[in-house]
């Protein structure tokens, strides 16, 4: 494992390669809970009991997790501690979408040793900025006796906190005790206490611990035989919840007097959390994710074909659509529904120049007219220009989208050696998409895909690639009538009302709300809380407060049930990180 050292010089490097590593291989083995372990790149949990419960139809509840922290989740976590100040430029391994998610695919993620390193730089300029000299008296609890000496007192106060934190969890004293002499030993070894404070507190920093959540489960005494998390675990899946971030000191200190364990006290710290300004940081997150915008990262369009799609656009419709998300939901607490009707919206200069408007430098707010025919979210440039192909618009793809992210109703893929020619063709007879598409539909393989994507998608066909409004294409009239599950529509208003009126929307939001909620796939026993939230969330007249309140106050949020044995996954090139610790003891 190759450490940066540049902050010690060769002797100091020495030093923190030798501590950073005893530091990782004393946290892994300590504070891991019993019966959790990586295998491969996938997390196992469960017994021969958790089979007999769920052949019994018994099990309630969702899987006890051990999960990666996401990217934004680090950056939250240290940033909401130490000071957003703290510099943090770093994008972690991409995890892999699990039932519609990402933040689900961190509970089944492996480590690499390419990772190990990334993590390793990561804790060494965050530590580095903790404890540089301008922020030493802000940050630090204490002051030692001398600048130039180890000070037991001072390195344990301020460990003790920190890695409190870090943990989501109290720290053991042999464990704060291990931590502590190791600071001791390199501060005397480079006679400088905060160079030994540095390394200490990168090494919490890279503790599995960390960067891994792993939840504790305890007997549940109002459900005799079942099991619950216990207060800190249910404390750090709140908080990831509703804040995407390690819980603060108030939420550690209701788990550690148990608070958590009351259905009162439980209900009081949600309503504390659900009035934190740190709650539109969850809510982005978990529409962030559900709207499938890290592909923002990767999209490109043809400059030539679409010109004014400027450098910031992409960065400018993801910000746009999750500022209407806030505003509607959050700040005007309305109908979860009308996101997908509203006219009301933000726009930045980019978008200004697609939409066809003017505004001053800045984000400020709209609300289009009628004859703009933008009508909820699937009308803004985030889902057009996301759901396109670089020099076309796709009717294909932004149905099987709408289907898929909003609806979560999943389209097959489409079958091998299928002729794409009929629509990828650009020197074709064919004048429009719905004439290329129709041609497509002719093909019998073919046709039943297209048959749930394409009549939503070419009520979208208004709107170019790039997501500007449009009324022919190649000099033909666009004919954007469609149907959504039996409802027909003339135009791409009409498709905003289906989807606001169709019954499967505010179910997909209540899905995937719960499965971000518990870190992972939503498993079959979880039906009947499904329902339950379901009926909740109408009954509130489908309000986002609503809906969040419900999941984390609902008994299968912290009641524990465990998944059946997986079988061993296949040799991939993800190790886990035990495993490569453990490797590089040097």
């Amino acid at each position: 494992m190759r450490l940066v050292g540049k902050h010690f010089g060769r002797e100091g490097a020495r030093v923190r390669k030798t501590f950073v590593t005893r530091a990782l291989l004393f946290a892994a083995a300590v504070v891991l809970p019993a019966g959790v372990f990586l295998s491969g790149s996938s997390i196992v949990t469960a017994s021969a009991k958790d089979v007999e419960a769920k052949e019994a139809g018994t099990v309630v509840g969702s899987p006890r997790r051990l999960r990666l922290l996401t990217t934004q989740q680090y950056i939250n976590t240290v940033q909401y501690y130490f000071g957003p100040d703290i510099k943090i430029d770093v994008k972690f391994a991409p995890l892999e979408r699990t039932d519609g998610l990402l933040i689900a695919g961190a509970s089944v993620a492996g480590v690499s040793g390419a990772q190990i390193e990334t993590y390793q730089k990561v804790a060494s300029i965050v530590s580095a900025q903790v404890l540089s000299p301008d922020r030493r008296a802000t940050l630090l609890p204490c002051k030692p006796k001398s600048d130039k000496a180890a000070d037991d007192a001072c390195a344990e106060k301020f460990l003790g906190e920190v890695s409190n934190y870090l943990y989501r969890a109290p720290l053991s004293k042999a464990h704060l005790a291990k931590f502590v002499a190791e600071s001791n030993k390199a501060a005397t070894q480079l006679n400088d206490f905060y160079a030994g404070l540095q390394l200490a507190l990168e090494g919490v920093l890279l503790s599995p611990n960390v960067l891994f959540v792993a939840e504790r489960e305890e007997p549940d005494p109002h459900h005799p035989g079942q099991m619950r998390l216990d207060a800190h675990s249910l404390a750090s899946r709140l908080s990831l919840f509703l804040w995407n971030a390690a819980p603060d000191a108030v939420l550690r200190q209701a788990a550690a007097r148990g608070q958590l364990d009351t259905e009162k006290g439980r209900a009081k710290i949600v309503d504390m959390m659900l009035a934190s300004p740190r709650l539109e940081t969850g809510v982005r997150s978990l529409f962030d994710d559900m709207f499938g915008f890290e592909d923002f990262v990767t999209l490109a369009k043809d400059g030539v074909i679409y010109p004014y799609y400027l450098g910031e656009a992409s960065g400018d419709a993801r910000e746009q659509t999750l500022r209407t998300v806030v505003d509607q939901l959050l700040t005007k607490d309305r109908d979860y529904r009308d996101l997908y009707t509203t006219r009301e919206t933000f726009v930045s200069p980019a978008l200004a120049i697609i939409y066809g408007v003017t505004t001053p430098p800045g984000w400020h707010a709209i609300e289009f007219p009628p004859e703009a025919h933008r009508a909820g979210i699937l009308t803004q440039v985030s889902f057009l220009a996301l759901h396109s192909h670089p020099t076309r618009s796709s009717a294909t793809l932004r149905g099987k989208a709408l289907r898929e992210l909003i609806l979560c109703q999943k389209v097959p893929p489409p079958p091998a050696n299928v002729d794409f020619s009929a629509v990828n063709d650009p020197k074709s007879n064919f004048r429009t998409a719905r004439d290329r598409l129709t041609a497509h539909r002719a093909n019998p393989v073919c046709a039943g895909c297209h048959k749930i994507t394409d009549p939503m998608g070419l009520a979208l066909e208004n709107f170019d690639g790039a997501g500007q409004y449009r009324t022919d294409e190649k000099g033909t009239a666009i004919d954007a009538t469609g149907s959504l599950d039996g409802k027909d529509f003339s135009d791409v208003d009409g498709l905003s009302r289906a989807v606001h009126d169709n019954p499967a929307l505010p179910g997909c939001l209540v899905r995937r709300a719960y499965s971000y909620a518990t870190g992972g796939a939503v498993s079959l026993n979880a039906e009947p809380a499904l329902v339950e939230l379901n009926k909740n969330f109408a009954a509130q007249n489908y309000r986002l407060r609503g809906l969040l309140k419900a999941i984390a106050l609902n008994d299968a949020f912290s009641t524990v049930s465990k998944p059946v044995p997986k079988p061993e996954p296949k040799k991939t090139a993800s190790v886990p990180l035990l495993q490569v610790v453990a490797e590089n003891p040097k």
